[in-house]
């Protein structure tokens, strides 16, 4: 029972907060009919916020015409009142109540941001944002999320900005900072988002948030960390931390490393569907694939990613015959584009070009991935009409592809066909000439082509040209693991302590190499070289030939090494690679950017030299 009118707003508050909003509502009529004149301001805006929570546009906008002389001299009920139709989806009633207000409070403000955001007016949130003066927590919050879903190099300059100008008492604000944090990640500055993580309450969202953004970034070793420092913590991990602490060890994809995550997995997560799924991935990127197979022969009923996963894992290790056993297995309803592009790559790196046909012939809604598979099949295996006939299909109905015409141009320069990678160079440049990171590719590739054919004049000119233009090509990344602990090397990294040792081993490497019949190839070298550089000290500066004159050093005797790197083996260190593997009797493993390499200690690689 409630005693006054006074009271029938903190009522209708009561069950509002108990989201029992329909309750709020029917109290709120039952006195507004015995008498509409001495309903509370307050009771007035509970109601406004039943109709909003339970969506009833009609019920909100009664509200509003009949108590419009009251609401609108109420800031706090006119912030209600533009929540609600933000809420219902009616920008331009909100805009036109935030433009009338004459005395725009921070609730009205943070109102007109909160549901901008709800709509997807990323930019209007913060152009309203620069016209407050002494923004609050919760303005400066909405703010970094408006950023946050923006995510460009602009909105990153913006909270930088923000950030270093707010007042000294918000400069702790966990709240703030944890959304600036995920502003960070969502821009892409990993460096400011991990300065910012040791401010902020540290729980499972935010050391998740943090390890996929690593994994996103080809970081997996910091994802790793991140699991130690949980453990410090005493943080226990979710089935989303896993996955990710999964996936991290995918991307470094060491044997050691895969097999210490596993072991510390809790056995009710193991039996998870997803985190199964993305044990096959790990196990099949980091070599083993009989541990992949056991892994799905354990799903009861695998799904697309299962199977997708395991095709795939056939394919990094060059079982093109069992990707495709298996891809023949699978119910046609479970098969998307995908899996279509896993096989085909399987097919791809096992020189299986008829049974590619056969699969993309059948392929119903053949998608940019697929044609592109299908190309890259071809021109690996030198049949460049085919693929140009199977590009110029593709571009009678669509845009040119700068991934198709990327797949030729690398078979084109495998063939040392200089000629026809020019054209293909020419026809990238003409119909791309705004995708700089496309371009530094082809350019590289054509710089080869003509290199391997013996045109150092013209490959020169090619990497002069990058080189006064500013471009770079992607820098080379290794991982390798010895006694437990990750190791990253760089092309030409002297970062290491023992980097003094690194070079004298990869120099007694060398001249092995010299005296079993290698002679270093300068088609691979993509730059200038300095005046106290020969073509062997380049080449030999490759970061997986760091990573394994590292693993010689810290284990001469060693009779295992692996490594994961994040560019495609050049051809160089790959005849290399299969002579050191031979003379130190050494199994090499390493996995590149298309595929897994097994060095055996006959001299043989897995690829069989096709890739």
């Amino acid at each position: 029972m409630i005693r006054s009118y006074c009271n029938l707003g903190m009522e209708m508050k009561k069950l509002n907060d108990r989201k029992e909003f329909r309750k709020a509502l029917v109290l709120f009529n039952e006195y507004e009919d015995k008498n509409s004149g001495i309903i509370s301001d307050v009771a007035i805006n509970q109601a406004l916020k039943s109709f909003t929570n339970i969506e009833d546009f009609q019920g909100g906008s009664y509200i509003y015409i009949k108590y419009s002389s009251r609401i609108e001299k109420n800031c706090f009920i006119l912030a209600s009142l533009i929540h609600f139709y933000m809420q219902c989806g009616d920008v331009n009633r909100a805009e036109q109540i935030y433009n009338k207000s004459n005395n725009k409070t921070m609730g009205i403000y943070g109102a007109m941001m909160k549901g901008l955001i709800k709509n997807n007016m990323l930019n209007e949130t913060i152009n309203i944002f620069f016209k407050i003066s002494n923004p609050d927590e919760i303005i400066l919050i909405l703010f970094f999320h408006a950023c946050a879903r923006i995510g460009t190099k602009e909105t990153l300059n913006l909270v930088k900005k923000v950030l270093s100008n707010i007042p000294n008492c918000y400069r702790k604000n966990s709240n703030i900072l944890t959304t600036a944090f995920d502003a960070f990640i969502k821009c892409g500055d990993l460096s400011s988002a991990e300065l910012i993580f040791s401010n902020i309450k540290r729980n499972r969202i935010s050391y998740g948030n943090l390890m996929n953004a690593f994994n996103r970034n080809y970081q997996p070793d910091k994802t790793l960390d991140l699991y130690n420092k949980m453990k410090i913590d005493r943080i226990k991990l979710d089935i989303i931390c896993w996955l990710h602490l999964i996936n991290a060890s995918a991307n470094i994809g060491i044997i050691s490393i895969c097999q210490s995550i596993f072991e510390q997995i809790p056995m009710d997560f193991i039996e998870n569907s997803y985190i199964k799924n993305a044990l096959i991935d790990m196990w099949g990127k980091s070599g083993c694939i009989d541990k992949a197979k056991n892994i799905f022969q354990s799903l009861t009923q695998p799904d697309t990613i299962g199977y997708t996963s395991m095709i795939n894992s056939y394919g990094l290790n060059g079982m093109g015959i069992e990707a495709i056993k298996l891809f023949d297995k699978m119910p046609r309803e479970l098969i998307f584009e995908e899996t279509y592009v896993c096989v085909l790559n399987a097919c791809s790196h096992s020189g299986l070009v008829d049974h590619a046909r056969s699969i993309f012939i059948n392929i119903i809604n053949k998608t940019e991935k697929i044609y592109t598979t299908m190309v890259d099949c071809l021109s690996r295996a030198f049949l460049f009409e085919e693929a140009q006939i199977l590009i110029n299909n593709f571009e009678l109905h669509h845009s040119p592809s700068p991934t198709m015409l990327m797949s030729l141009l690398s078979g084109a320069r495998n063939k040392k066909d200089n000629h026809l990678s020019e054209k293909i160079y020419i026809r990238i440049e003409e119909k791309f000439p705004k995708h700089k990171n496309r371009l530094v590719s082809a350019s590289i590739l054509l710089s080869n082509a003509h290199a391997s054919v013996g045109d150092i004049e013209k490959s020169l000119n090619i990497k002069n040209k990058l080189y006064q233009l500013g471009l770079k090509k992607k820098i080379g990344l290794s991982f390798t693991e010895i006694n437990g602990q990750i190791f990253k090397f760089r092309a030409h990294d002297r970062s290491h302590p023992r980097s003094k040792d690194i070079y004298a081993e990869n120099d007694k490497i060398s001249n092995e190499l010299i005296e079993h019949g290698h002679q270093f190839d300068s088609a691979w070298i993509t730059r200038l070289l300095d005046e106290d550089e020969t073509i062997a000290s380049v080449l030999s500066g490759h970061s997986e030939r760091l990573a394994i004159a590292w693993n010689f050093v810290a284990n001469p005797n060693t009779k295992q090494i692996q490594i994961t790197k994040n560019l495609r083996i050049c051809g160089d260190c790959h005849q290399v690679t299969k002579l050191i593997a031979a003379i130190r009797q050494c199994e090499i493993i390493v996995r590149d950017a298309n595929r897994i390499h097994h060095f055996y200690t006959n001299g043989q690689c897995s690829c069989q030299d096709y890739f």
